[in-house]
């Protein structure tokens, strides 16, 4: 997918501080700080800034970490990774592939069937119901 940009002015004007600080600049909410970590309703996780559906309730699983976790995203082709080495440690960033926007990690210590944990953060996602 073609990412779609926005200026910074505009990310500004339609996120909120916290989510564009997450979303945008690659922050990251307190554990068992964002809406979404203990949240249990059927539907889609979207990104945030542009909207793109990124995660299926479906996948969504208690990871004890704090924030919201899943073992695979709808589709891969709507989400990117690349090598994050920022803090000292090496881990797997993992971005929106429409609009570039930061929504967390993946780590190869998830539950069957991909053994994979998305772990995102709340800022990133924005919930539609099914």
């Amino acid at each position: 997918m073609r990412e779609k940009l926005k200026t910074d002015e505009e990310y500004k004007r339609d996120l909120t501080p916290e989510q564009y600080h997450v979303a945008r600049r690659k922050g990251t909410e307190p554990a068992f700080s964002g809406k979404y970590w203990d949240h249990h309703e059927d539907g889609v996780y979207n990104c945030v800034c542009c909207g793109t559906p990124l995660f299926d309730s479906e996948t969504k699983y208690d990871s004890g970490t704090g924030w919201p976790s899943f073992y695979e995203p709808i589709a891969q082709e709507n989400v990117k990774t690349e090598a994050d080495d920022s803090y000292g440690m090496h881990r797997t960033e993992v971005k929106c592939s429409t609009c570039g926007a930061h929504l967390g990690h993946v780590f190869d210590d998830g539950p069957k069937p991909t053994r994979q944990r998305f772990c995102m953060n709340s800022a990133s996602l924005d919930f539609k119901k099914k």
